[in-house]
Parts: C-alpha cells; structure tokens; sequence
C-alpha cells in the first residue's frame, strides 16, 4: 500500500516505523531537512523536504497514486488543509490529527462534509486511557473492547501474591470466576500461556473479562484498590484539559500545576470546578506545599518524558496510592520497568494503534473486520477484535479442533450482550466479536489465526 506521512514528529516517526514493518510503501513529508535525513538513514522511505500542503510537493510524492495520507503535523489547520489538497489531487483515503478542544464538536462535520477518511486525537484518546487507569486503579493499563463490554486489563504480580506459584488451569477451580490469563511477561520474556502455565512473583500478566469478573476476581484475589477521589496533575496542557473534563464529572477533585501562567488563566476560565495552580511541579517543594502526601493519584502530563518519570518517582516515595505517567520514548519503559514505575500512557503509540487499525481493515478483503488493535508489552503482543463474517470458515467447528497457529489465543467471543471466556468445545458463529491475543504480527483477517 502507497501512504504518504505529512510531519516528522513523535506521531510521524511512530507510524512510519510501524507502516515500514509492515511492508507498505512510505513517503514522508516535512518542512525541516534534518528531520528527513534522520528518518532516511533509519527507515527505508522515501523523504521529501517540504510544505505538505503544497500541490507540487504532494505531485512530487505521487499523490495520485497513494492509497492514503496521514497528516500528523503540530498544526491542526495544516493537517485538515493537507488532506483537502490530497484528495482533490486524488488520494483515496485521508486521515488528519486534530487536537484542539475548539474542533471536537466539529469532527463529524469534518469527517462527512469534508471527505476525510478519519481523524484522530491522540490527547483526548490518552485522556480516555488515562481515566480508565483512575476508574480502576488496580489495573497498570486498561484496553477495551466491545464498546466497552469486554476489558484486557494489565497488572503485576507483587510479593504475596495468591497468584504467585499458581497454574492457571487451577484459577477456576479457587475462585469460581471466568477471566481468562492471555498473555505474561517475565522480565524480557513474552508468554501466550496454557492451562499449565505457572505464575511468577514479578510476572506481568494480561487478563480479559467483563469489567464486573474482573472486580470481583481481584476483589477475591485482595489486590483491589481503593477508590480514587483527588487527583493530582502535574502539566496543564491539551491531555490534562480533556483528562479534567472527565474526571470532574464523576466527583474526582482534580488539581492541576502548570508553569505557565497564560495557560493557567486559560485553564481556570475553562475548568472552573478544578484548582490550577500556577507554579513549577517538578519542585519538591511545590509538591509538598500542594500535598501530593495526601492524594490518591499523581498523574505526570509535562512534555518532557525524563520530567514525567522523576516526578512519579517522587510520588511513588510519597506512597501515593495510583501514579500515571506520559512517556513517549518506548527506550525509557524498560528503565521505568526496573524503577517500579508500572502505568503509562503515550498519546503517540494510541494514535498509531488507531491507524494501524485503520489501514489492516482497509487491506481485509475477506470481510472479517477488526474493530479493535493493541499493541502490548512495548508492541511483542497484539491484541485484535475481529467481527466475523457469515462465510468463515472457523463458523460452526469446536475450537480445540481448529489447526491454530502457535503463540496465539482466542481470548474472548462477545455475542450479542453476553461474553463469553471459551473453552475447546466453544463454537464460533456469524457476526460474533472474537478477541484475539498474539505474538504473531500483522493479522489481516480472522483467517490468518490458522496454520
């Protein structure tokens, strides 16, 4: 597939290296001629130097003949006007990054009126991860599923775990509760466990449910935490305005530190039922004055990775209950691995996910189409939900009877309202949502989870 990328940024960079591996055909586009030469030497795309709205750098790009456009600069404008050019020029598909607050109500519009194909907003998407992390503390990291029916949740294994020691053929049998253990990582290792798979102390493991199974296995396992009343954000930019919004609005006290004084005033005009305080949060000194010894949760939004990871160090020696922490550069989750620093989120690494999406859905002609794709344990694990097609030829046949691929697990089959944890003997049938968790990258369709 022919795309081209319009901005070398962290988005940029994160699509290209993922649509690279995937074998597609890439031609970048930015303004700034360092940007492309570092790209070029690292990546095997094409690199142009250039204003990607220009019709004579999108001709240069061979525009006519790209299947998609993925505009990804820091100007939302830019973007929207890159794909209106590109599709009059004739791209087929176009997808543009907006973020700013003042479009949100407009995206329909833009989406319909306009002809773009998609848009995304990687800070509201990371504000919807992020309250999901506060909703349910216990978990490191939250995907959804089935509009939300069916969650793969992400915890740790602690010291006294009852987990620890445990086969997981034996989960059942203890606590009466149908989760399903899809996916372990045991230090640099990755594991698409079976029933006889054994718990280790310090194991990271992914666990799919219903959100009510999930409660109360962790309610019966005693890892549940409590519940998160105020929280504390250090950061005031464009995650942390649509992160309040939300959190507000289920009676959480939110407070907000932000350096700079302009966008404080802004924020304060805008979230009146949250307390901003104009100051320097990554000062000790500050956060002790703002009690960071007495809040439930730290949330870390400043633009600097190395910034967010010292302060949720400092919470962490504060013992606050919850910490999250922006961190874009996927070099430093191994360094905050071994720092005990466990939530994250990355609002590059959602939005990429989001266009991976887009693009296998598009490539599937076979009908089965994923509505879901993400990517774990630093991308080594995907997980996809695939709405099955009526000509399947999985329909019908028990699933211990299929010749499925190894390192790959069919975690989850949603069928109308009810979720179902499945067995061998489980059956799959026409337009159920089948989760699917594995090593193996690149899955298409449904089909491509067999031998």
């Amino acid at each position: 597939m022919n795309i081209i990328i319009v901005g070398g940024g962290k988005v940029g960079t994160t699509l290209t290296e993922s649509l690279c591996n995937e074998k597609h055909n890439v031609v970048l586009i930015d303004n700034n001629p360092k940007v492309i030469e570092s790209i070029i030497n690292t990546y095997d795309v094409m690199g142009i130097c250039g204003n990607g709205a220009s019709c004579d750098i999108l001709s240069e790009a061979s525009i006519n003949k790209a299947y998609l456009i993925i505009a990804t600069t820091a100007s939302d404008e830019l973007n929207i006007l890159c794909c209106l050019i590109a599709r009059k020029m004739g791209a087929r598909h176009c997808i543009a990054r907006v973020r700013n607050p003042s479009y949100a109500q407009q995206l329909v519009f833009m989406r319909d009126e306009l002809g773009l194909s998609m848009m995304v907003n990687p800070e509201y998407a990371a504000a919807n991860e992020v309250s999901r992390m506060i909703r349910f503390p216990t978990a490191i990291k939250i995907e959804i599923f089935a509009k939300g029916r069916v969650e793969l949740v992400e915890i740790n294994i602690k010291e006294n775990s009852p987990l620890a020691g445990l086969p997981l053929y034996k989960l059942y049998q203890l606590y009466k509760i149908k989760i399903l253990i899809c996916a372990v990582q045991r230090r640099d290792e990755v594991f698409i466990p079976d029933g006889n798979f054994i718990l280790h102390t310090g194991d990271k493991i992914h666990i799919t449910a219903g959100h009510s199974e999930l409660a109360a296995f962790f309610k019966a396992t005693g890892i549940l935490k409590n519940r998160i009343r105020s929280v504390l954000i250090i950061g005031g930019g464009t995650l942390a305005y649509y992160l309040t919004l939300q959190l507000v609005e289920i009676g959480i006290h939110v407070k907000i530190i932000e350096q700079d004084y302009q966008r404080c005033q802004h924020l304060s005009e805008t979230l009146p039922k949250a307390t901003i305080i104009h100051a320097d949060g990554t000062d000790p000194n500050v956060l002790n004055e703002e009690g960071i010894d007495d809040v439930d949760c730290c949330v870390t939004l400043t633009g600097i990775d190395e910034e967010n990871i010292l302060i949720a160090m400092y919470a962490n020696s504060k013992s606050v209950n919850k910490v999250i922490s922006k961190v874009n550069r996927v070099s430093l989750l191994g360094i905050l691995d071994s720092l005990g620093e466990e939530s994250t989120v990355s609002p590059k690494a959602i939005t990429a996910n989001s266009i991976l999406r887009y693009i296998r859905a598009k490539q599937n002609t076979k009908g089965n189409s994923i509505r879901t794709l993400y990517r774990l344990v630093e991308g080594k694990v995907e997980a996809l939900e695939f709405v099955i097609s009526p000509n399947n030829r999985s329909i019908g046949i028990p699933l211990k009877e299929l010749s499925i691929r190894k390192n790959l697990l069919i975690a989850c089959i949603i069928r109308g309202n009810k979720v179902i944890i499945p067995n061998g003997n489980e059956k799959i049938k026409p337009n159920d949502s089948v989760i699917v968790v594995t090593t193996n990258q690149m899955l298409q369709d449904f089909d491509d989870i067999l031998k």
